[in-house]
């Protein structure tokens, strides 16, 4: 039988077949082995394929992993020389992000769009808590919005109080495998019982020592919208982790970068010091933008020399 995963605790997983019925399930203990090197090789949004374990108690095994088209991963917390699959199978991620309680950096926007450039899944960013923006927050969201757009993303902002800009981010969802992501505390779970009241997701204030959001989150797991479509919340990320990149890849996932570095002199430019470098020419005339180069070389700073 055929079944969408749709929760992960880490041992057990959540499935649902085709008419809505729904299993608990396990792995067989070949998936923990077979040379992969995630820390859980069945993620959310995975189809797999199972053998009924327990009809009375709805238990199934898991027996095959169907291929993936795409996933997004972050380095395991518990090891960096593993990757953490966050889920797979997206039409797309939304990264929710906020300019005030708590404050979003550009670098960790950054560093979240590399990954889902690596993942070849399309990213909207959603400023969210627009309520909350006075007019030195509202200057830096022109400017955020300004910069990522001029590297093609779709950026929005929103707020639950208001409902500004609420429905269109809701349109974004229809008919599509959503991965919502973000800092803990910008409010996916809020925005999740915004469009989706019966989950009654909890929700958390923010720490008033870090600024930071409180984990509510415990695991990834799938929703169908009523509107059409599914989304994927996941827990809070505060730092995410490249993996697989090498150093000399790295300006392929700024795609800013990646439409003009063909004219650079060097088919192996770093963009730093090298003569004739399209990138640092596109920097100096406007087509890529001071803060975006700057987190290249902060990220490339931080890779080791093979990969990150």
């Amino acid at each position: 039988m055929e079944v969408l995963v749709y929760k992960s605790t880490g041992s057990w997983y959540v499935v649902k077949d085709a008419v809505g019925n729904t299993y608990n399930a396990r792995a067989k203990g070949i998936f923990k082995i077979d040379g992969i090197t995630s820390t859980n090789p069945i993620a959310v949004g995975d189809t797999v394929m199972v053998e009924m374990e327990n009809e009375l108690e709805k238990t199934v095994t898991i027996t095959e992993i169907v291929q993936r088209n795409n996933y997004i991963a972050r380095v395991s917390p518990h090891n960096k020389h593993l990757h953490h699959i966050i889920a797979s199978n997206l039409s797309q991620t939304l990264l929710f992000a906020t300019l005030k309680d708590p404050k979003t950096s550009n670098g960790f926007i950054d560093r979240f769009l590399l990954s889902a450039e690596a993942y070849h899944i399309p990213a909207v960013i959603v400023f969210n808590k627009a309520d909350l923006y006075k007019k030195k927050e509202l200057a830096l969201y022109e400017t955020y919005k300004n910069i990522y757009e001029q590297c093609g993303y779709k950026v929005l902002k929103c707020s639950m109080q208001t409902g500004e800009g609420v429905d269109e981010v809701k349109q974004l969802l229809l008919n599509n495998k959503t991965l919502l992501s973000g800092h803990s505390g910008v409010g996916k779970s809020t925005f999740i019982n915004h469009i989706f009241p019966k989950l009654s997701l909890r929700t958390s204030e923010v720490s008033g020592w870090s600024g930071k959001g409180l984990h509510t989150t415990t695991f990834a797991e799938m929703f169908d919208l009523p509107i059409g479509g599914k989304i994927i919340d996941t827990p809070g990320i505060r730092e995410l982790g490249l993996v697989a990149i090498a150093k000399t890849e790295l300006a392929h996932y700024f795609p800013e970068m990646r439409r003009i570095m063909q004219d650079c002199q060097f088919n192996n430019c770093m963009h730093i010091n090298e003569p004739n470098c399209a990138v640092k020419i596109g920097l100096e005339v406007g087509l890529i933008s001071v803060e975006r180069y700057a987190s290249y070389l902060t990220i490339l700073d931080t890779m080791d020399d093979k990969k990150y």
